[in-house]
C-alpha cells in the first residue's frame, strides 16, 4: 500500500525550490506518492506581525538564507538564481496551481519553481502563467478558472487548513499520521517516517 505526503509550500518560499526539485524522485525510492499543497505564507506571517518575510525582517538571516540556498544548490545540482524582487507576488501562481490536480498541478509547480529560482523570471503576470501552462500541456483556460470564486474559496481554505495543522513556513511536509516536518532539510526524515508508518 502506497502510503501520501502533504508537501506544503508557497511560490515565494526560497527552501521550496530544492524541495520542490527533488521530493518526487526521493518519494518514488521510498513508494511514498506526494500530494502537492499551493498555499499563501503571507496571511499566516501576518498573524506574527510580519508584512513581508521574515528573511527580509532579519537582514542577516537573509543573508545566511541566500548563501545557504547556493550551498544547497550547488549540491543538488540545481541552477540558481536570485529573484529580484524578493519575495515574489505568488497570489497568480498559487490560484493557477489550485485551479490544477494531480500531475498537472506537480508540473506546473516545477515549471514556476524553475523558471523563477533557476532562471530569475518574475512570476506574477498572467502572460507568464499562461506561457507556462502551454509549456507543460495544461489548458490555457486553467488561467480563467483560477480567477473563480471557487479556486479562490479553495486556496484561502488551504491557508485556513495549514493555520490548523501548525505551518508556520514553506516548505512543510506532512504525514498521515498528523506529524509536521518544516524545512528542506527535514524532506529525507519525513520521507522516512510516512513510510515506516505506512
Amino acid at each position: 500500500m502506497t502510503v501520501s505526503l502533504n508537501f506544503w509550500f508557497d511560490f515565494a518560499s526560497t527552501y521550496s525550490y530544492p524541495a520542490a526539485m527533488r521530493i518526487e524522485q526521493w518519494a518514488r525510492d521510498r513508494n511514498v506518492a506526494v500530494v502537492w499543497r499551493p498555499f499563501l505564507l503571507g496571511p499566516i506571517f501576518a498573524d506574527q506581525g510580519w508584512r513581508t518575510s521574515p528573511f527580509n525582517v532579519y537582514p542577516a538571516k537573509g543573508r545566511y538564507m541566500w548563501r545557504d540556498l547556493e550551498r544547497i544548490c550547488a549540491a543538488e545540482g540545481l541552477p540558481f538564481v536570485h529573484p529580484d524582487p524578493f519575495p515574489q507576488h505568488s497570489l497568480l501562481a498559487a490560484r493557477v496551481a489550485t485551479a490544477l490536480e494531480g500531475a498537472a498541478r506537480a508540473r506546473f509547480c516545477l515549471a514556476v519553481l524553475a523558471a523563477e529560482f533557476g532562471r530569475g523570471q518574475s512570476i506574477d503576470s498572467e502572460e507568464f502563467a499562461s506561457g507556462i501552462l502551454r509549456e507543460i500541456g495544461a489548458p490555457v483556460e486553467t488561467l480563467a478558472r483560477a480567477g473563480s470564486l471557487e479556486v479562490k474559496a479553495a486556496l484561502k481554505d488551504s491557508v485556513e487548513q495549514a493555520r490548523a495543522l501548525g505551518i508556520f513556513g514553506a516548505p512543510s511536509f506532512t504525514t498521515e499520521d498528523g506529524e509536521l516536518f518544516w524545512g528542506f532539510d527535514r524532506l529525507a526524515a519525513a520521507l522516512d517516517w510516512a513510510r515506516d508508518r505506512a
